[in-house]
């Protein structure tokens, strides 16, 4: 099983930027904030395009020693030498996905409820992510924000880590964790942001208070 050692995950969203390399720039940003750990999610591309994109993000993360994710493609995250694979409910099951990559390659899935978290974690996910905690427009479409009730009974039955995602700002981390979140995975709270780098400080300095 992989090791999770990151507490902040990004998750890319390009459609929050103008064309051109302006994704790139706001990772990037996160990235020299002390992010370790950026996942490449733009479902709507060509493969060809999310090829191109994974062998960039692939360089930038290297850079700076930060781990990347691909979204639901196991044949990207294998060709751009990813660190590992996030699976979508909708898309390969983290078994056949195991299957095919190994025991060494990290595989995280989204969950939205307990019994989806529970079997990721029985398939051989090595770690999960829950939500959305709180209301946000990124995840209107998986229904009402689950709340950290239902976050905390997640982390309370799984033996491997649990981020929360969805709505979550720099004043509910702590909410977040003490509802036994291992981390938290951010889209807007970092990338929206005009002081990117300053922003993925502000959570790190959250996570890492007691």
């Amino acid at each position: 099983m992989a090791s999770i050692d990151f507490s902040l995950y990004l998750v890319t969203d390009r459609r929050l930027f103008p064309a051109g390399d302006a994704l790139f720039t706001a990772v990037e940003d996160g990235l020299k904030g002390g992010v370790r750990a950026v996942q490449l999610r733009e479902k709507d591309l060509t493969v060809r395009e999310i090829l191109d994109m994974a062998y960039r993000m692939r360089e930038l993360t290297a850079k700076y020693h930060a781990g990347l994710f691909i979204n639901d493609r196991v044949d990207i995250a294998l060709s751009a030498g990813a660190d590992g694979l996030h699976l979508a409910q909708s898309g390969i099951p983290v078994h056949a996905a195991r299957k095919i990559t190994g025991d060494t390659f990290a595989i995280g899935a989204s969950a939205h409820n307990l019994n989806e978290a529970l079997v990721a974690e029985r398939e051989g996910a090595d770690f999960i992510t829950f939500g959305p905690v709180y209301p946000t427009p990124s995840k209107l479409r998986y229904g009402a924000p689950v709340g950290t009730e239902a976050l905390k009974k997640a982390s309370e039955a799984l033996s491997i880590p649990v981020f929360g995602i969805g709505g979550i700002e720099v004043e509910n981390v702590e909410e977040v964790i003490r509802a036994g979140a291992r981390g938290i995975a951010v889209i807007r709270g970092i990338l929206n942001r005009a002081d990117r780098k300053g922003a993925a400080e502000e959570y790190l300095s959250a996570l890492e208070t007691p």
